[in-house]
């Protein structure tokens, strides 16, 4: 006789852990220090706090395969009920909102938690406190694995001695650092390319790392918002009627909980559709919520998403961070207008970096992101590098080897990422058509920078060759004059000439003048 039983979500992810990423010591240890790092970050930018994050990484009592991490931010800090829900229970958060986020699925550090808990036995140490409070806590945390509940191993409270807020996040793993040590310095790297607003220290057992904030400008922060009708289901229609008054007009539902969604467009949709505007929500049966979700999927009017629940970085801020970590000798980004897929709002961003120290290569280089997350693996199959490879790069005047890297950008509500790995963007056909608009457009500006430079030598050069015959021409035209010692005189003046002729033509021909005013170059 077979026996039954269910499985928490702790256990589930207990036994199925390479699912979030930690399959084997290196990608764990990576994905460890990936996950706290997107906590302290969400922590501080999202609530206007400018980041101050310090990581350090070293082995456990000079055990190489057991390493300990450590991190630090001013953030808001957590307050004390929360801690151990937090982090020791498992799709347990304050992201389950519509809105923009790092990390969407609540599992998170939970999961740095229950791999130190499997592989090292240690617990979690967290120090926090809020603004408002005059005391901090510290907490030692396991996880009941059985229950996906916390288990209080310790908690101290104390006074604050200073005006701290933030928390402290210190764990143990197994991990191999020499191999994922390469992984991990680049994506902090990365983050830091991604958040110039923030100053982050990296400490490690070669070396000390710090990037220093180059803006104090933070972008908009996102706000909680509406369901789109395109994006909704069955289950989602009865989780927001069941939340709303039964009572209530299907005119009137539509307008208040889905986004975008007017009395008129609202009339004009329950015309279309079929349906009786005064028709109360709580008498709608199983049949009239799938008719309802068919008919809000093919609907055509709706108008698109708010980008209200997005926060994107901007192309001023996405430059200031390529030039902190790229230091091209010419830069460009370009942010694209909101658009959406399947009811999501997203925003593509693209930069552009040429020269200075951008490493050459025979194809362009390519950092991605998501929701200012680096992705650094699954790049093979990502959209991004779909487009980039199917670029003739002849078109805009770059012959390869070239030192040219390419930086893209999409934050949404819901990323389509391609597998649980979530390291690659999927081929939407809405994402690819804004990607391959704002790829193009960066080049298109390389191209214009490139032709200046073109130009600009063009006219050097001719003026190095009149300038090698002006002694000769000078004295000829003396002699032809009949105005001995008038050599210098003459000289001077066929000089004023030059640069007079090599002024217009530079203004003319988009030269000197023009590319020392051009957009987007250092």
């Amino acid at each position: 006789m077979e026996s039954y039983k269910g499985l928490s979500p702790s256990q589930f992810f207990y036994r199925n852990r390479e699912i979030a990423g930690f399959s084997n010591p290196v990608r764990s240890l990576y994905q460890a220090v990936r996950e706290l790092l997107e906590n302290s970050l969400d922590a501080t930018e999202t609530h206007g706090i400018l980041p101050e994050i310090k990581l350090e990484i070293k082995p456990s009592n000079n055990q190489n395969d057991k390493i300990t991490i450590r991190i630090e931010d001013n953030g808001i800090g957590i307050p004390i009920t929360e801690v151990p829900n937090v982090f020791a229970r498992v799709f347990y958060g304050s992201k389950y909102v519509l809105r923009q986020a790092r990390g969407v699925f609540g599992l998170g550090v939970k999961m740095a938690v229950l791999y130190a808990q499997i592989t090292t036995a240690t617990p979690i140490y967290v120090k926090s406190s809020i603004e408002s409070s005059e005391t901090e806590y510290e907490y030692r945390l396991f996880i009941d694995i059985e229950k996906n509940l916390p288990i209080v191993l310790e908690l101290n409270v104390r006074k604050k001695r200073k005006k701290w807020h933030g928390t402290i996040v210190e764990l143990t793993i197994q991990g191999n650092w020499p191999l994922a040590r390469r992984r991990i310095e680049e994506y902090v790297r990365r983050t830091a390319l991604i958040a110039p607003y923030a100053t982050i220290r990296l400490i490690t057992p070669e070396s000390s790392i710090e990037y220093k904030r180059v803006s104090r400008k933070l972008p908009e922060p996102p706000q909680v918002g509406k369901y789109h009708p395109k994006g909704v289901d069955i289950e989602l229609l009865k989780i927001l009627i069941r939340s709303a008054d039964r009572k209530m007009r299907l005119l009137d539902f539509l307008t208040k909980y889905f986004d975008g969604v007017g009395k008129k467009t609202a009339l004009n949709f329950c015309q279309w559709a079929g349906f009786n505007p005064d028709h109360k929500i709580g008498r709608l049966t199983l049949t009239d919520l799938e008719k309802l979700s068919n008919k809000m999927h093919v609907y055509n009017k709706w108008r698109r998403p708010k980008p209200l629940t997005l926060s994107p970085l901007g192309d001023t801020l996405l430059k200031e961070g390529v030039k902190r970590i790229l230091e091209p000798e010419f830069v460009t980004a370009i942010s694209r207008p909101p658009s959406s897929y399947g009811g999501n709002p997203f925003i593509i961003e693209t930069a552009l970096a040429w020269g200075g120290k951008v490493p050459v290569s025979d194809t362009p280089m390519l950092l991605r992101f998501a929701n200012r997350i680096p992705l650094l693996y699954d790049e093979s199959v990502d959209v991004s590098r779909k487009i980039i490879d199917a670029i003739d790069w002849n078109v805009y005047k770059v012959k390869f080897p070239a030192p040219i890297a390419i930086v893209t950008h999409i934050c949404s509500t819901k990323i389509p990422f391609k597998g649980v790995g979530k390291e690659a963007i999927a081929e939407v056909p809405e994402v690819e058509k804004e990607l391959n608009i704002a790829i193009r457009e960066t080049a298109r500006r390389l191209r214009r920078h490139l032709s200046r430079i073109e130009k600009m030598y063009e006219i050097k050069r001719k003026e190095v060759t009149i300038s090698k015959y002006m002694d000769e021409v000078t004295r000829a035209l003396a002699y032809i004059l009949n105005n001995d010692g008038g050599e210098t005189i003459i000289k001077q003046k066929l000089m004023e000439l030059l640069k007079k002729e090599i002024k217009r033509k530079a203004i003319v021909r988009g030269g000197i003048k023009s590319a020392a005013k051009a957009p987007c170059s250092r």
